[in-house]
């Protein structure tokens, strides 16, 4: 379903897949981490989990590559791998940056409701010069329930004192999408070539690039 984008007052994004190219390079990172432990599994498979929490998306790598290695220990790969990715292929979605700085010039709040790990979402905002972009980020050390639980989207809504009504929600995932609609907000969903197993009925407007805001 689409219809004509009322006026917002909060603007509230996830960030991988939704802001970054991130997706792919975290499903590389985690088959490099597979391959670590001497099994080579394809990192398409990653499409099949992305949006859920990390004990699916790990479960589904370690019963495909048939290995059940310490989870901690395993996290420590992927971290290392993941950093090396990020570091040299990392990229903003087409659009974002110019939409972000016009929402800021508009005087629209902003934040980061994220269900990946401080350190991950820490990285990502540095890399790309966005620390100071956004009025608030929430990642996953500051909820106890993950999306398709609202609990992160009502924690940012709570602590930037916001009606639902005046937020909007960027997503690319089921999971994010049903998150943002249980929290009572309007939700947009952005296309990429690791989401398209996702279901994005429930989202007022789907996107395929930022640039799509400015028509």
């Amino acid at each position: 379903m689409e219809c004509k984008l009322k006026d917002y007052d909060v603007y509230l994004f996830d960030m991988d897949g939704t802001l970054v190219n991130s997706e792919p390079l975290k499903g590389k990172a985690l088959a490099l981490a597979c391959a670590d432990y001497g099994v080579n599994v394809d990192y398409n498979i990653y499409k099949d989990v992305m949006g859920e929490s990390w004990s699916v998306v790990t479960g589904h790598f370690f019963t495909t590559a048939k290995i059940a290695p310490d989870l901690d220990e395993f996290n420590t790969h992927f971290r290392a791998h993941y950093e090396q990715l990020l570091s040299k292929h990392l990229e903003l979605n087409i659009g974002a940056k110019a939409y972000i700085d016009s929402l800021k010039k508009a005087g629209k709040l902003c934040g980061i409701v994220s269900s990946a790990a401080t350190w991950m979402v820490e990285n990502i905002l540095e890399s790309l010069k966005l620390s100071t972009a956004f009025d608030i980020v929430i990642t996953k050390e500051h909820v106890t329930k993950h999306k398709p639980d609202p609990e992160a989207y009502e924690l940012a809504l709570s602590k930037l004192s916001v009606s639902p009504s005046k937020t909007i929600i960027f997503e690319d995932s089921t999971a994010g999408v049903n998150a943002g609609k249980a929290s009572g907000c309007d939700v947009i969903a952005i296309k990429h070539n690791f989401n398209g197993k996702n279901d994005f009925s429930g989202a007022v407007k789907v996107i395929d690039n930022y640039e799509e805001m400015f028509v």
